[in-house]
């Protein structure tokens, strides 16, 4: 791998090409150019070979790709050639259904230590991982050494529980609660707020609706 940053933007591209890849595979595809590449997912020709040169050569002249090299090459790139235990913290409806989520398994990522503030809650067993309390965040992460956490708490309270991840030496965040946090810059944060995408597809949604009614008068 070359030396020089990687851009943000460039490790979030190599997902979608993973994901692009696997629907090939699924499809037969041994091999495909990055033009054939950009047509059938509606990507960048350019892009692809730039994102890609960022980490090696992976294409032959002549041909492009052959689908399961680089498959290979992207999933050890994105660290998924290995298991990753993940933590969640917040069990309600969001957290039950991010908890039940096929697809975090199928991509190597295993939920096995769950948090709550909900007295109710504490002690009980959802498949074969018991609630804990939010206090015991710091002592059980630190110990079973777990990287990956995902936040699905209310706004209040959750800037406290996310230091607690951070002194429990977790470096990477998925955040579902519906407000900034801020966190150390040793720690990625990914955010994911459903209100604001929401929000920004109502933006779109509405330009859109004036541009058809200004084509139609």
């Amino acid at each position: 791998m070359k030396s020089a940053k990687i851009p943000e933007r460039t490790v979030t591209r190599l997902s979608i090409y993973l994901r692009c890849l696997e629907e090939l595979e699924a499809d037969g595809v041994t091999s495909i150019s990055s033009k054939e590449l950009a047509e059938r997912f509606g990507l960048n020709s350019a892009q692809v070979r730039k994102d890609l040169a960022y980490f090696g050569q992976f294409g032959v002249r002549g041909l492009g790709y052959y689908i399961a090299d680089l498959k290979h090459n992207l999933e050890r790139i994105l660290g998924l050639k290995q298991e990753w235990e993940v933590a969640l913290v917040g069990m309600g409806n969001l957290g039950t259904a991010l908890f039940n989520y096929r697809g975090f398994r199928e991509k190597g990522f295993r939920i096995t230590a769950i948090f709550d503030r909900d007295p109710a809650k504490v002690g009980q067993m959802v498949d074969d991982v018991e609630i804990r309390s939010v206090e015991d965040i710091v002592s059980i992460l630190r110990r079973r050494k777990i990287r990956i956490a995902v936040l699905a708490i209310p706004a209040a309270g959750a800037q406290r529980v996310t230091d607690q991840l951070v002194a429990a030496g977790v470096n990477a965040i998925l955040n579902f609660s519906p407000t900034q946090i801020s966190v150390p810059p040793r720690v990625k944060l990914q955010s994911v707020d459903m209100a604001v995408l929401l929000k920004t597809l109502s933006y779109h949604s509405v330009r859109s609706d004036r541009r058809l009614q200004r084509e139609e008068r």
